[in-house]
């Protein structure tokens, strides 16, 4: 047993029996569906399916992030039983959860001098978020200590590529990452944005696709072009999605014709709530290690 807990936000969008399988803890954001809230707690509370149902009928739905005393609570648990804590947060790019997190830390480590409690923003999102802590488990399992996962989480960090599409931008729109013009014409012109995280983890539109098929093949296009070695690729892939899982299937499958070296078969995961109440239904997203962002 080491003697310290790998931790995250829920929004690195992974599945309940994974974050287990892994020993990787996590802390879950809240939303709202018409008002009422709820735990984005993996899809428990709420079935995915059912979420996203109600967002495709036109439910208003909000986010709130992890607050500065549930911190408090969610780390003491831990360094109670005498255990350092690594705890990587959702992109700073798209939530402010990082500072929460690092006030939190503050408090606890006034309280336990004696405890190591890092804290990280991933800039990171989705099941990348998922990624990073999946190789972060890795490395723990492979005898690395709290210090080297964290020095090397840091360096490595813009080192994740995000890259995804919509084929619906009525969401993109209502959140203001689209105008309603260019929206409109989008939609009209079959349009489905390829977009992905940039340094500062947040989210940038990269190319203007038509037509979901051939976004498909851009999407492994950029893989190819991004990917530590290429089409040699040796490491892992993550996909994530909301309500599109034939689309997620599609790209998975020419992944893998692709990238041959794979290291097993590329993983299919839902985008939860936090996430799909921006996203909407619709939208798939592709992870993997390779090139520095730019």
């Amino acid at each position: 047993m080491t003697d310290y807990i790998l931790s995250c936000c829920s929004t690195a969008d992974l599945s309940k029996e994974l974050f287990q399988k892994r020993e990787i803890h996590y802390i879950c954001f809240h939303y709202e569906l018409d008002g009422k809230q709820y735990p984005d707690d993996l899809g428990e509370t709420m079935p995915f399916d059912r979420f996203y149902q109600a967002m495709a009928e036109g439910a208003d739905t909000k986010t709130s992030q992890v607050n500065v005393d549930e911190f408090c609570n969610y780390f003491e648990a831990f360094l109670k039983e005498g255990k350092d804590i690594l705890h990587l947060t959702l992109s700073s790019g798209i939530s402010g959860v990082y500072n929460s997190a690092c006030v939190a830390r503050e408090m606890m480590q006034e309280k336990y001098p004696d405890r190591k409690i890092y804290v990280l923003d991933s800039l990171s999102a989705s099941s990348g978020f998922g990624l990073f802590m999946d190789k972060l488990a890795d490395m723990r399992d492979e005898g690395k200590s709290i210090d080297e996962l964290y020095q090397w989480a840091k360096e490595h960090r813009e080192n994740l590529q995000h890259w995804f599409f919509t084929s619906d931008l009525t969401y993109l729109i209502r959140g203001g990452r689209v105008s309603k013009a260019a929206g409109l014409i989008g939609g009209m012109m079959n349009i489905c944005p390829l977009m992905t995280v940039d340094p500062e983890g947040k989210l940038v539109a990269r190319q203007k696709v038509r037509t979901k098929k051939k976004v498909i093949q851009a999407i492994a296009d950029k893989m190819a072009e991004m990917a530590e070695d290429g089409t040699d690729y040796s490491g892992k892939c993550f996909i994530s999605n909301s309500a599109c899982e034939e689309d997620a299937k599609a790209v998975a499958a020419l992944i893998e014709e692709r990238f041959p070296k794979l290291s097993g078969k590329v993983e299919i995961f839902t985008i939860g709530t936090t996430i799909g109440s921006h996203t909407g239904p619709g939208t798939v997203a592709l992870f993997f290690w390779g090139k520095e962002r730019v």
